[in-house]
Parts: C-alpha cells; sequence; structure tokens
C-alpha cells in the first residue's frame, strides 16, 4: 500500500532478504564459504545507490569477470545478463578479443599499440575497431544469445552502459522496464521492447499491449535530461574511480604538521578543481548536443547552465576556505 519506497528502505529490505535467505541444512564449509559471500555482499550493497563495478566478458551474455559485486546477484538468486558479444563468425575479431573482459581488452589495445610488432599492432586495431563499433554494447549476435538464453516468464536484469534493467521475456520477445524520468506521467508506459540494438523499441503497458506515449515531446525532453543526469554521474564516477590517494612515501620525513596540511590542501584544491573542470566540460558537451537537436532547447540549457555556474562558484570559495584537522 506504500507508492514511494526510498533507497534506504529498498536496502534495508534486501539486507533483509540476504539474511533470511540462508541455507538451513549445509555442511560447515558451505556455511562458512556462504556466510563469507554474506559479509561481501553486505559491504557493497550500499553501491547499489550509484552503481556496481561489474566486468563483462565477451563469449557469453552470462560471462562476468567474478566481482565482489556479482555475489549480490547469486545471494539474490537473480540472473545478471548482457549482450555484448563477438559474432564467432568473424574470425579476426575472435582472435583480437580472445576471452578478454572488457578491462583486460582496453590495456590489451594499449599494449599493442606500442608494441613493434606488425601483428599485434594490428590485432589490437581490430579489437579497438570492434568497441567502437559496438558502443551500444549490444550485438545483434547478443540479443539472438540473449532472446534463446532468457526464460519466458524469468525475471532478470540486463547490463548495459553501466546501467542495470530489469528485463523479462514474454511470448518469445524481450522487454525492458521503462524507468526514464521522461515516462514519470506516462501510467500506461510500463515495458518497451528490446528487438534491436539502436534502442529503437515499442512501449507497451503492464499487459504488454502496445501503449505509444500520450506526449512524445515530453517524453523526449524527459528521456534527453535522464541521459544528460546520467553522462555526468558516470563521469563523476569515473573521476572518483581516477583519483588516488597521496603517496605517503613521498613525503619527507620530519615534516611539520602545517607544511602536511598545506600540501593535503593542495591536493584537495587540485582534485575539486579538475572535478568542477569535467563537469562543465561535460554539461558543455550535453547543451551542444542538445543545440543541434532544439535551438530552442539550447536557449534553455544555456539558462540553466548559468544557473548551474553559481553554485560551483560557491563550492570553489568553499574549498579554498576549507582546512584539514589533525
Amino acid at each position: 500500500m506504500m507508492e514511494i519506497i526510498t533507497a534506504e528502505q529498498l536496502m534495508e529490505y534486501l539486507g533483509d532478504y540476504i539474511l533470511d535467505a540462508k541455507p538451513k541444512e549445509i555442511s560447515e564449509i558451505q556455511r562458512l564459504n556462504y556466510e563469507q559471500n554474506m559479509s561481501d555482499a553486505m559491504a557493497i550493497l550500499h553501491k547499489l545507490q550509484t552503481g556496481l563495478d561489474v566486468n563483462v566478458k565477451f563469449t557469453g551474455v552470462r560471462v562476468f569477470e567474478y566481482t565482489p559485486e556479482c555475489i549480490v546477484f547469486d545471494l539474490l538468486d537473480i540472473p545478471l545478463y548482457h549482450g555484448w558479444l563477438v559474432d564467432p563468425q568473424v574470425a579476426d575479431i575472435v582472435k583480437a578479443v580472445g576471452n578478454c573482459s572488457y578491462n583486460q581488452l582496453v590495456e590489451k589495445i594499449i599494449s599493442c599499440k606500442q608494441s613493434e610488432n606488425s601483428e599485434l599492432v594490428s590485432e589490437g586495431f581490430v579489437a579497438e575497431q570492434f568497441l567502437n563499433n559496438t558502443a551500444t554494447q549490444l550485438t545483434y549476435h547478443g540479443l539472438c544469445e540473449l532472446t534463446s538464453a532468457v526464460q519466458e516468464g524469468e525475471l532478470c536484469v540486463f547490463f548495459r552502459n553501466n546501467h542495470f534493467s530489469t528485463m523479462t521475456k514474454y511470448k518469445g520477445q524481450l522487454y525492458l522496464l521503462v524507468t526514464d524520468q521522461g515516462f514519470l506521467t506516462e501510467e500506461k508506459v510500463v515495458w518497451e521492447s528490446l528487438h534491436n540494438v539502436d534502442g529503437d523499441g515499442n512501449f507497451c503497458d503492464s499487459e504488454f499491449h502496445l501503449r505509444p506515449p500520450s506526449d512524445p515531446e515530453t517524453v523526449y525532453r524527459g528521456q534527453q535530461d535522464q541521459i544528460d543526469q546520467d553522462y555526468l554521474m558516470a563521469l563523476s564516477l569515473q573521476q572518483e574511480q581516477q583519483n588516488q590517494e597521496i603517496n605517503w612515501e613521498q613525503i619527507p620525513e620530519g615534516i611539520s604538521d602545517l607544511e602536511l596540511a598545506k600540501k593535503l590542501q593542495e591536493e584537495e584544491d587540485r582534485r575539486a578543481s579538475q572535478y568542477y573542470q569535467e563537469q562543465e566540460q561535460a554539461a558543455a558537451q550535453v547543451q551542444q548536443v542538445q543545440g543541434a537537436a532544439s535551438p530552442a532547447s539550447a536557449r534553455q540549457s544555456g539558462s540553466n547552465e548559468r544557473k548551474r555556474k553559481e553554485p560551483r562558484e560557491k563550492e570553489r570559495e568553499k574549498e579554498k576556505n576549507s582546512c584539514v584537522l589533525l
């Protein structure tokens, strides 16, 4: 009987479910292993509110590099799928990609580019072209494998472009739960079909009957806002991952507390400045894209950009006036 559930409530429900789902009759070794997995899952459960780090492999729709984040799906018994697969009939791409995960493939491409071996350079170029040509993170071979692997009526999670979507299969067709904010007022739009790699699906109601949006323009603007927010969020998460802690071994011995505080503050100011610069660049890129699509929306974005800059200036001033307590 609730219309709204908060993220904190949802995290609490998931945590309770993991605790209640503990198997009763298992061996001592299995019990210890399960408790360790449960502890690891609880430690990263809060990341569900911002984003989990999963690393796909291009050989199967359920093949991911095993990370602690994957434990959550195992304990909750929720299948996790993706559709970013290499077509086995394209031999040169199969050879270039191999059994690499996404992160390993990126490292391989960098290594191959720096190699003096022409064969490795060529292999790296093929791998890079594959990533560029499949930037939507879904291939038609992957879509066919998905349609075959997902069971009729199964509720599962589909990973694509750093997003996790609820997916199901109805009468042989895959559907994704509609969650973009542009559909907030579209009560009849619940599912979107997944039948091509371009994201051009058909909208349906809860009974999977075709139900086009009542106001396509409103939906488009809402979707664009969602894309803008997702891009900025992804940029923020990427920046957070790239930020490294200070190398304490490089700090000279005998440094005073005041000098150490200055060094810490300088590092924090540098990170904050870099973060805000990238945020502004991302916002500017989004504004340019919107301007090309709609001059009217570009003018509106420009005004919003000016509004966003004011609190950023205050944040910079706050960073300058802050200090480190030791």
